[in-house]
């Protein structure tokens, strides 16, 4: 499934090392911004930077194309996470975020993800 942000869900975002994000990302990052998270399913993937989240949505049976989605954490009105169940046979946390111009996006993690450290970060970028 494409990670984009238009209302849909994603599904199985694991966790990456930073230095396994796409490099076409470094084209589109200003002064002071840097990855700070990555996630990806089986070819998309998902960056929270200090500054906003880019989804890497790559289409095509070559992988060439890819779409790029940005959104500022200055335009998110409000999220929510949900955290693992206890002793769940496939645990999973979820994060919804809602941005001011309406559109929401659903994201759900799989396996080790700390989603309280995501919520915090979150906040951290939405409250200063």
């Amino acid at each position: 499934m494409a990670i984009n942000f238009n209302k849909d869900s994603v599904f199985n975002l694991k966790p990456i090392d930073l230095s396994s994000v796409r490099n076409e990302v470094s084209g589109l990052l200003i002064n002071d911004e840097k990855p700070v998270l990555a996630f990806q399913t089986i070819r998309d993937q998902l960056v929270f930077t200090n500054k906003r989240i880019i989804s890497i949505d790559v289409q095509g049976i070559t992988g060439r194309r890819k779409s790029f989605t940005s959104m500022p954490y200055s335009k998110v009105q409000f999220f929510s996470v949900q955290t693992q169940g206890f002793a769940e046979i496939f645990p999973d946390s979820e994060l919804f975020l809602s941005f001011s111009n309406g559109v929401t996006a659903t994201f759900e993690f799989k396996g080790n993800v700390d989603i309280g450290a995501i919520g915090r970060m979150i906040s951290a970028y939405v409250l200063e």
